[in-house]
């Protein structure tokens, strides 16, 4: 465990709980490890970065291979043989009008990316375009742009004055669907600049699910009205909903898209937004104030780059979509076990993401019911991390069946523990 003393502040934790923290010493595969020998099962790929699986053989060997190379490089002026076989690959397994990749480091910063692109984009072409629009209950990110368009509450109400104003669209529920196609419809013609959307499934709004149709129409809405449309696929990208990417079950294109988390397997932080060409080419220009102002010390990290270059070898050489298809299958026959247990509701999936709402009162986010269920889960070798009350279960594609039963088998306890007070 850390120590008390430790001088390490981490996210989303109060210290002042004096709530243990485990010491990880070494991971592999789907399980952590300490030194004293203890083990996790990690049920949510480490905050949903972790694909193939802790210390994947052939992404560890890319890091060490490039480590031995070039470790750096400014991206300003100067570029590497890593980014520009990155770029080339992601251009070619997106969709043919996304032509251009711009690398950050974080899907936060993906996304302060797509913002900035979309404004500039309109700044540029001399078309006074600012607002965004935002779907209900999302989350993009915790820097100031992102928390901007992104759901406010108690995590972001201290910085409440620095954040834009952005225009709402209610979530899809079920049967409500054109109630939010008919707002999103009379938003984009008073001329946004650009709508953003988590496609398919909101993450830390509570794993919300809406379908693949919905999506298709939002964007055909901003398409009517020229409103840019940008995908957050930093959650959804790289298989969690059963596709590569989210928009592929829509048929949805997007003209701005984020990617993060599984870009590098889990291995390594970075991030890229990718762009059609018009967004790009408003930019272009012998006329230096129409520059494209954003970068970070660690732009397109050679070393960052490798493990996602060896992250797409092991999507086009292995058979990746077989295992996500049978995690697919395994989450959805654990999750109907729980179909008609009344202490389980709103039991739902999407590709390998199983989520469920525990039946119990005051289970609002600061309610003690998520910090007691992450220590009954530890206490049993697993990582999980409910969102208030939505338990949800989102494992690397290389988890066993057994190491998974071992999941819902505690899933099952907790609600037993939590009925018996």
């Amino acid at each position: 465990m850390s120590t008390p003393n430790s001088p390490v502040w981490h996210p989303f934790t109060q210290h002042g709980l004096g709530d243990s923290i485990p010491l990880i010493s070494h991971a592999k595969d789907s399980k952590l490890y300490d030194a004293g020998g203890n083990s996790w099962i990690d049920a949510i790929s480490s905050w949903w970065v972790t694909t193939h699986g802790h210390a994947h053989p052939r992404i560890m060997a890319a890091i060490a291979r490039q480590a031995e190379t070039l470790d750096q490089l400014i991206f300003a002026g100067w570029t590497h043989a890593p980014a520009e076989a990155l770029a080339a690959e992601l251009v070619r397994i997106t969709p043919a009008p996304l032509t251009r990749v711009f690398f950050s480091d974080s899907g936060s910063t993906s996304v302060e990316v797509a913002l900035k692109m979309a404004l500039g984009y309109w700044y540029n072409i001399g078309e006074a375009r600012s607002r965004i629009l935002v779907l209900e209950h999302s989350y993009h990110g915790d820097t100031i742009g992102t928390m901007s368009v992104g759901e406010r509450g108690v995590y972001n109400r201290a910085w409440q004055p620095l954040l834009f104003d952005v225009d709402t669209i209610p979530f899809p529920h079920e049967g409500l669907e054109q109630a939010t196609l008919d707002a999103l419809e009379a938003a984009c013609a008073q001329k946004p600049a650009a709508f953003i959307v988590e496609p398919l499934i909101l993450g830390a709004g509570g794993m919300l699910i809406y379908p693949a149709w919905v999506l298709a129409e939002m964007r055909a809405i901003c398409a009517r009205h020229n409103v840019l449309f940008i995908a957050d696929e930093v959650m959804t990208g790289w298989g969690r909903t059963g596709t590569r990417f989210a928009c592929d079950q829509a048929g949805v294109i997007p003209d701005i898209v984020c990617l993060s988390k599984g870009l590098t397997g889990g291995s390594l932080p970075l991030a890229v937004t990718l762009c059609i060409e018009p967004i790009f080419a408003a930019h272009y220009s012998t006329d230096r104030a129409k520059t494209f102002y954003h970068s970070s010390s660690y732009t397109a990290n050679p070393i960052a780059c490798a493990a996602a270059n060896a992250n797409l070898d092991i999507w086009r050489d292995e058979p990746v979509q077989q295992r996500i298809d049978a995690l697919a299958d395994a989450q959805a026959a654990h999750l109907s076990l729980l179909s008609h247990d009344p202490r389980a509701q709103k039991s739902r999936r999407l590709g390998t993401i199983a989520a469920l709402d525990i039946a119990v009162p005051d289970a609002g986010y600061l309610s003690n019911l998520a910090p007691r269920l992450i220590a009954f889960y530890r206490d049993r070798g697993i990582l999980l991390r409910p969102l208030g009350n939505t338990l949800y279960v989102m494992p690397p594609y290389c988890i066993t069946a057994d190491e998974l039963a071992q999941v819902w088998d505690a899933i099952g306890a907790s609600l037993d523990s939590l009925e018996a007070g």
